[in-house]
């Protein structure tokens, strides 16, 4: 996320199949394409009159369909887009670009609530295991495109294959609700990236203009800063909701790449200037527990699956390659290489701050201005990072209402639906005002379920009847129990904590390293 934007952000690829974006706007989707003969694609529940031109790169004097003449025939396997393929770089690019977000800068407190030894070990074992999945996934993917002879599947598509694919009857006739209940965790999991992106920005503007008074240009000593109170953190997500409502109203992502764009060279840049200071004078880490209570392991899983759940853009970027072959390698490397980057930071991280670590990291660094920027850079990169999220659910939701409605009440409808979606992400936020917390619980309930729990079981639909080792049955089944586990724990610990009186200290920086 965390698809912040890793996240997840970009964690803003999904297994929908909207328009390719341009070059340049830091995340990858799929060609505009006409549904599958079998099912309707991705659930966009509207009749054909409705044409949601917000959703792709074809204008109304285009037809959507034109995307078939690039095939010899119906029932050839080969892949979309070839007119506009990405090289190996390119996807490299966008798959660091999608798993890199709020969730990155929350690992740090991940790593403190696991301990200083059992918290790396456990990003390791994570990191691992979620790429597996997305091995499984593109694995079965491929099986339905050469048995189907369908140049393409989604997430959705996959899973209700698989379970069609099942041999249990009772499966095989509620196969459809595979693809419900994919949509419905994608929903979840985007509009809780939303919901995050809410607070974040909330927490770090509040305390930039809280120490501005204080702010020097001195960021080694270690002095006391008097912040002066303006207003509560709830109050600075309202001051966003209007600006991030008009933002949701640009429905074109070719309108959105410049903006896309921009949050790529801020999020960079601040990361840059991230490392740079938790690499300094870092204390000595014997005071730092080696393994946490295990009380808190379970917000520890959470928030280090929001960090991971990149598996909804392997689909469209793998079918976007002009080399797919290649695609496996370019998962493990650029996989191997976000592991690196997340265990890296959320140790470092961890180790410079201690038990003063926040949910972001950023809430941590100095109050020079140096230090200061790098917050307003990374929530810049956020802030426009919100719309590319968005666009996920609402391709799911909007067509459903629109749909509905005569075709001169069709803008109407799409902008009120759009507004009513950005209010209840603001109102979510609102109630659980908690960074840390909102990052586990988005994580608990459903970055696990797209992660680890259903690609184990897809596998095992799909292969079964075919016949599988025990092995590989009983190493599925082992992911996907250890994923329900944390998605029951997670959820609850979650949902216990924020139950619980606030206990939380007051946002103010931590300057411990100059101690």
């Amino acid at each position: 996320m965390p698809l912040p934007p890793t996240a997840t952000a970009m964690k803003a690829c999904s297994s929908l199949r909207p328009p390719p974006a341009p070059e340049g706007t830091g995340m990858t989707l799929e060609g505009s394409l006409p549904p599958c003969p079998a099912t309707m694609s991705t659930q966009r529940l509207r009749n054909e009159d409705y044409n949601d031109y917000s959703s792709t790169d074809v204008s109304p004097e285009e037809s959507p369909s034109e995307g078939l003449n690039n095939f010899s025939s119906p029932g050839s396997y080969q892949r979309f887009g070839e007119s506009n393929s990405t090289t190996w770089f390119q996807t490299l690019v966008h798959l660091l670009k999608g798993n890199i977000g709020t969730g990155l800068l929350g690992l740090p407190l991940a790593v403190k609530n696991a301990g200083i030894l059992m918290g790396p070990l456990s990003l390791l074992v994570i990191g691992i295991v979620a790429v597996h999945c997305m091995g499984i996934l593109v694995k079965c993917a491929h099986h339905f495109c050469r048995r189907l002879n369908k140049p393409f599947v989604d997430y959705g598509d996959t899973v209700m294959y698989g379970l069609e694919s099942s041999p249990s009857s009772w499966l095989r006739n509620h196969a459809h609700w595979g693809r419900h209940l994919v949509d419905f965790f994608l929903i979840v999991t985007q509009l809780g990236f939303c919901c995050v992106y809410f607070v974040f920005l909330a927490d770090n503007f509040k305390q930039v203009i809280e120490a501005a008074n204080g702010t020097t240009n001195n960021c080694h000593n270690n002095e006391t800063v008097i912040l002066t109170p303006t207003m509560d953190s709830r109050l600075y997500m309202l001051t966003f909701l209007p600006f991030l409502v008009l933002l949701v109203f640009v429905r074109n992502l070719r309108a959105l790449s410049i903006f896309s764009l921009l949050a790529n060279i801020t999020m960079l840049v601040s990361l840059v200037m991230l490392y740079q200071f938790i690499v300094q004078n870092i204390p000595d880490p014997s005071r730092l527990p080696l393994v946490a209570p295990w009380k808190t392991y379970p917000l520890f899983f959470g928030t280090a699956i929001f960090a991971f759940e990149g598996i909804g853009m392997v689909l469209p970027l793998e079918n976007k390659m002009k080399d797919p072959q290649k695609f496996p390698v370019i998962l493990y490397v650029g996989m191997a290489i976000i592991t690196a980057l997340y265990i890296s930071l959320g140790c470092l991280g961890y180790l410079q701050f201690g038990a003063n670590i926040q949910g972001s990291i950023t809430l941590n660094l100095p109050n020079c201005w140096l230090y200061q920027s790098v917050k307003l850079l990374y929530s810049i990169g956020i802030f426009f990072t919100y719309a590319l999220q968005f666009y996920v659910p609402a391709e799911i939701i909007i067509p459903f209402f629109v749909s509905r409605v005569p075709e001169h009440c069709e803008l109407v409808v799409d902008l009120f639906v759009r507004t009513v979606l950005v209010c209840l992400t603001c109102v979510l936020a609102i109630l659980i005002p908690r960074l840390d917390l909102v990052i586990s619980l988005v994580g608990s309930v459903s970055s696990s379920a797209l992660a680890l729990i259903i690609p184990p079981l897809l596998e095992i639909t799909t292969y079964y009847s075919e016949g599988m080792s025990p092995i590989t049955i009983a190493k599925d089944a082992l992911i996907s129990i250890l994923g329900f586990v944390g998605f029951v724990v997670g959820t609850y610990e979650a949902l216990y904590e924020l139950i619980q009186p606030s206990s939380a200290p007051v946002f103010i920086n931590s300057t411990s390293a100059f101690v």
